[in-house]
């Protein structure tokens, strides 16, 4: 058989994958599911755009609440109730605003998942952003 650059390194067993991906799952989420589910009734979570103010009022998911990532703390939270999900989101891929967001929320006892892609997937996927 021959080797590619793909084949060289084998992939990792069924219950390697299984763990990895469903560890993935309950870190992340995608902007199809996310907008998706923004459009029922009780989407269970709460959508933070973590981008400064400014790139917020530029535009932004329809529901989302702007918290630039440097503002999360206790006080900022206060008003969720402690269970509340946050989904949070930056410019893209090439920024970690969002993982900065979600490492700030996990430390303070809070459920996160991070919207993978950020604006530029919310925008690849053909979801409008809307201008404060």
């Amino acid at each position: 058989m021959t080797t590619t650059a793909v084949t060289e390194i084998p992939a990792a067993s069924p219950s390697v994958a299984v763990a990895h991906f469903a560890g993935l799952l309950a870190l992340e989420t995608d902007c199809w599911d996310t907008h998706a589910s923004l459009a029922s009734e009780s989407p269970g979570f709460v959508l933070l755009d973590v981008r400064g103010r400014a790139q917020f009022d530029t535009g932004h998911a329809d529901a989302a609440v702007s918290m630039p990532h440097a503002e999360i703390s206790i006080e900022s939270l206060a008003s969720y109730p402690a269970d509340t999900l946050f989904v949070v989101y930056c410019a893209g891929p090439h920024c970690n605003g969002a993982d900065k967001a979600a490492l700030r929320l996990a430390h303070l006892g809070r459920p996160v998942k991070k919207m993978i892609g950020g604006v530029t997937g919310w925008l690849d996927e053909g979801f409008d952003l809307v201008p404060s």
